[in-house]
């Protein structure tokens, strides 16, 4: 099984950077969805940015523009680099890796997550 940890969270004021990283404990070239996702203090988890197999790449509306995700799969690593940061980027990032290996057995990994807080 899979095991992710992020790292990258920290304190940065609006306007800011940060570039989260997600590193896996063995290859996530194969999945079936690969992603970050972000919950804020009192919401639902939402996707933020994510890799769908066969090339598709998704971006929340509210960070298109702002953020990219990428990986480097020689370090089983995937990151997000976010830009422009605004208050409500605010919360914490997960890492997600999933794999339908049969139609009955589906892999799937989370990471503990990493906190994003914004100054304004």
């Amino acid at each position: 099984q899979v095991q992710l940890v992020e790292s990258g969270g920290g304190l940065v004021q609006a306007g800011g950077s940060l570039r989260l990283a997600c590193a896996a404990s063995r290859s996530i070239s194969r999945f079936d969805t690969l992603g970050w996702y972000r919950q804020a203090p009192g919401k639902q988890r939402e996707l933020v940015a994510g890799f769908v197999s066969g090339g598709t790449t998704n971006y929340a509306d509210s960070v298109k523009g702002r953020f990219t995700i990428s990986t480097d799969n020689a370090k089983n690593t995937l990151y997000l680099q976010m830009n422009s940061l605004k208050p409500e980027d605010a919360g914490v990032y997960y890492c997600n890796w999933r794999l339908a290996v049969t139609v009955e057995r589906v892999l799937e990994a989370w990471g503990p997550g990493t906190l994003v807080t914004l100054s304004s």
